[in-house]
This record gives C-alpha cells, sequence and structure tokens, in this order.
C-alpha cells in the first residue's frame, strides 16, 4: 500500500506540474507609471545633456513603456538630488545620473549621504576633464599657459569651474600645485555656464568636460590644451578643420602631473529589488548599442567602461577612498 500511495502521490504531483507548466510566464518587472530621472547639476553642463539624451534615446526607440521625466535638483552642489532619491526608499519610478559630487558632496559639505545610501545599477561611462582657453588667447599649448601663469602674480589667472569643492576645483588646486601657483577659482551652476563664461572672457580657462566645450570648439570660440588622462583621446573625427579629440594631447606630457576621470552613472532608492535593478541594467545595454549613443560618446569623448553588480560596487569603494585622499589634500572636507 506505502509503495501505491507513493504512485499516487506522484501522479498527482506530475499532473501538477504540468498544469503549472501551461500557466503563462509571470512578466518580469517594468515601469508601471513615468520614471523620474534626477540630475544632482544644472542645466547645459555634461551630467544633464547625458540625461536629456538618454530620455530622448529611449523615447525615440520606444525602450520604455512609460516615459522618462528629466528633473534637476542641484541645490547644495547636487545634495538636494542625493536627498530626494535616497528619500524614496523602495521607489523603483526614481532613477538619478551621478557624477563626482556622488562622493564629493558629502565630504564637503557634511551633508547626511553615502552612495551606499542608495541602489547602484551601472557605469554607463567615465567622463574625461580637458584644459581649455578662449581661442583668441594666445597660448597654443598647455606649456604656453602654464608658463604664463608662473610668470604671473598669484590669483592673476581665473580658472572657472563647476560648483564649489567638487572636481573642477579638485582639478584646480592640483594644478596649482603642479605649478606652484595660485589661481582664482570662480565657481558655476553648471558646465553650460562655464563655457559661456569662457567664450566671453570673463575666466581665463576651464576645466570642462569635452561635451561641455566640444560645440564652442566646433565654432572656434575656444581651444584644448591638454586632457588629464594617461593618454590621448582615441576619438579621430575631425571638430574644427583637422583638429580631433586625438590631436589633444595630455596634460602630463605637457608637465602637468594630474589625471582625472569622472564618473557618468545611474543608481535607484535604496530598498528596491533586485529584478527592477535589472530592468534598467537591461534598459542602459539596450541605449549604448544605438546610433545616437555612439554618437554622443563620440562627441564627447567618453572613456566607454561599463560596469554593474559587484565590479561596479567594488570601483566606487575605490573611487570613494581616491576622492576622499583629493579632498584631504586640497582641504575640502568638512569640519577640517
Amino acid at each position: 500500500m506505502k509503495h501505491l500511495h507513493a504512485l499516487g502521490l506522484g501522479a498527482v504531483t506530475a499532473l501538477g506540474m504540468t498544469a503549472l507548466s501551461m500557466l503563462p510566464a509571470a512578466a518580469a518587472w517594468e515601469p508601471t507609471k513615468p520614471v523620474e530621472f534626477i540630475v544632482p547639476a544644472g542645466t547645459g553642463g555634461g551630467a544633464d545633456q547625458m540625461a536629456r539624451t538618454l530620455q530622448g534615446i529611449i523615447a525615440k526607440h520606444d525602450l520604455m513603456s512609460t516615459q522618462l521625466v528629466v528633473i534637476n535638483k542641484s541645490g547644495g552642489a547636487g545634495g538636494e538630488g542625493f536627498l530626494d532619491v535616497k528619500s524614496n526608499k523602495g521607489n523603483p519610478h526614481k532613477i538619478v545620473i551621478t557624477l563626482s559630487n556622488l562622493f564629493t558632496t558629502p565630504l564637503a559639505t557634511g551633508i547626511p549621504f553615502n552612495w551606499k545610501d542608495l541602489t547602484p545599477v551601472a557605469m554607463l561611462a567615465l567622463d574625461e576633464f580637458v584644459l581649455w582657453v578662449n581661442a583668441q588667447e594666445p597660448y597654443k599649448t598647455a606649456q604656453e599657459y602654464e608658463a604664463a601663469i608662473k610668470a604671473a602674480p598669484d590669483n592673476t589667472f581665473k580658472m572657472g569651474g563647476t560648483g564649489s569643492k567638487q572636481e573642477d576645483q579638485i582639478i584646480t588646486v592640483a594644478i596649482e600645485k603642479a605649478l606652484g601657483k595660485k589661481m582664482t577659482y570662480i565657481p558655476y551652476k553648471g558646465g553650460g555656464e562655464v563655457a559661456v563664461q569662457l567664450v566671453g572672457g570673463h575666466i581665463n580657462s576651464s576645466v570642462n568636460n569635452p561635451i561641455e566645450a566640444v560645440s564652442q570648439w566646433r565654432g572656434d570660440k575656444v581651444r584644448p590644451l591638454c586632457v588629464f588622462d594617461s593618454k590621448p583621446l582615441p576619438y579621430t573625427d575631425k571638430i574644427l578643420g583637422d583638429l580631433s579629440w586625438s590631436s589633444v594631447p595630455t596634460c602630463k606630457s605637457a608637465g602637468l602631473d594630474v589625471e582625472y576621470l569622472m564618473l557618468r552613472g545611474i543608481f535607484m532608492p535604496p530598498g528596491v529589488t533586485q529584478e527592477q535593478v535589472a530592468y534598467f541594467v537591461d534598459l542602459f545595454k539596450k541605449v549604448r548599442e544605438t546610433p545616437e549613443w555612439k554618437q554622443l560618446m563620440k562627441d564627447g569623448a567618453f572613456n566607454q567602461t561599463f560596469m554593474a553588480g559587484d565590479e561596479f560596487k567594488a570601483w566606487l569603494d575605490q573611487s570613494e577612498k581616491t576622492h576622499k585622499d583629493l579632498m584631504q589634500a586640497a582641504g575640502f572636507i568638512a569640519g577640517n
């Protein structure tokens, strides 16, 4: 009887499994309402441009069933945006694009925020920094500009950048240390405004991202002197005359031993599910295959590194340590 009972139970189980297999598979998670895309920076800068390009690509190629709505929250050096996402625990309809203020803002201001308060989704790319001057200036090379700064009294030359105690000013302090001279640093709300101020001659130089000044370079209004990377950029498409991004030498080769790359990544609020994170990882992988994204990468001379999961978290841990060291050296940490 035990044997017959076991057979009977097995038959019932098999029937049950067969019935279950005939049911439709549960649909993977996807947004059910518009997704807020927070930009913790001003309009016109690199993060804002990338967010709006992503918004356009996703809409054009119908990659989401709902809208992606870009919202700028730049208050408190981006702290307003980060705190907004942090406070929306478990909300999968809100994402944020991050730059280095993910690390610098809490260190500089002491606001109650750390990248671990959010859910990492993916690194979309790493952004470069370029030393720019107005095209009307006499400096054709970084060496000529460095020589002029060294020959003048401290604070003669004005460097414009996005925000205070953030990546642009960190790079400026590194330049000052390399040259043994002080510059006057002038903060603006975003890279777009910085480019306008440089074209207008209100500052002598800037350390804008490529995407933030490429249109002004095409118009022969600004001139790139060097890039803060360990090697020249690989992009050979002509931008102005015979010049391309690959024509721009490294700052290190010009005597400025300064290197810096900036994160362009996506995060979600705390408490979201792995399935919800996976949806956005997959979404941005699809975005990266579009011609519009590939054009943005060329125009902005991006380092196209992509990361997600544990690899991305390990990178974030290391980058946080690096920024803490840089901020400490510059004297930018709150309370110090």
